[in-house]
C-alpha cells in the first residue's frame, strides 16, 4: 500500500467501524445503509452467502450516497471480480485467499483478508491485503489482539465477529486500527418493523465508543 490511501480505506480509518450487512432483504438494504451512513458509518460490507448480494452492491453503490460499498464471505477470485464489476471497492474474505488479493489490485479494489494465527495473519499481510481481518474476535478476544501486535505491529488489524458497542473499544485499545459489525448493529426486530432509527442510534453508539477508545490510546 503506497503512501496515499484508497478512498475506502480512508473512510474506513476515519470512522474505525465497518458495517456488515448479512441477510438483509433487498427490499430494506437502501433503508438500511443510509440509516447507519446516518449514524456515521461510512464503509459497508454485503456479504456474499446472501442470494441478492451482486444486486445488492450494485444498488447500493448506485443508489445511496456518501457510502463505500465492499463485499464479504469471498472465497474466490471469480467471486470477487463479479463483485468489484458491480460496484465493490473492496473484498473481505474469512481465509486466506491470495488468489483475491491479486484479482482485487488487477481491478483496484482493496482486501480485507481473515487470519486466526500469526502464521496466517504475517501470510495474508506479506500477501498484499489492506487489513487482517482477525476472526473470529469473539472467540480470540481483545488480549489475542494485543499478543499479536507485539511481534506483527506493522500489521493493520480488523477484528470481526461478535463486535458490540459493549466491546468495541476493548479491541481498539489492545491494538485494533478498525472493527467490523454485524449482528449487533443490524438489528433484525428493528429492521423488520422499519425502526431504522435503532440502527442509525447504534452506528452513533458505536462509533463514539471507537472514538472514546482511540483517544486514549494517544
Amino acid at each position: 500500500m503506497g503512501p496515499l490511501l484508497a478512498d475506502w480505506l480512508v473512510r474506513a480509518y476515519e470512522t474505525g467501524v465497518i458495517a456488515v450487512l448479512r441477510g438483509i432483504q433487498g427490499d430494506k438494504i437502501a433503508a438500511v445503509a443510509s440509516a447507519i451512513r446516518d449514524g456515521g458509518i461510512r464503509c459497508v460490507e454485503i456479504t456474499l452467502d446472501s442470494p441478492t448480494a451482486i444486486e445488492d452492491i450494485r444498488q447500493l453503490s448506485r443508489d445511496v450516497e456518501g457510502i463505500v460499498v465492499g463485499v464479504g464471505t469471498v472465497l474466490d477470485a471469480s467471486s470477487a471480480r463479479q463483485a468489484i464489476l458491480a460496484g465493490a471497492k473492496f473484498i473481505v474474505t474469512p481465509t486466506v485467499e491470495l488468489d483475491v488479493v491479486r484479482m482485487a489490485r488487477r481491478y483496484g479494489a482493496g482486501v480485507i483478508m481473515g487470519a486466526m494465527t500469526p502464521t496466517e495473519a504475517l501470510r495474508a499481510w506479506e500477501g498484499g491485503c489492506d487489513l487482517v481481518k482477525v476472526f473470529p474476535a469473539n472467540i480470540l478476544g481483545p488480549r489475542f489482539v494485543k499478543a499479536l501486535r507485539g511481534p506483527l505491529a506493522q500489521i493493520s488489524l480488523a477484528p470481526t465477529g461478535g463486535i458490540s458497542c459493549e466491546n468495541a473499544g476493548e479491541f481498539i485499545r489492545a491494538g485494533a486500527q478498525i472493527v467490523c459489525v454485524g449482528g449487533w448493529l443490524t438489528d433484525s426486530k428493528a429492521i423488520m418493523e422499519g425502526r431504522f432509527e435503532v440502527l442509525c442510534d447504534r452506528a452513533r453508539e458505536i462509533t463514539a465508543a471507537v472514538r472514546e477508545a482511540r483517544g486514549r490510546t494517544r
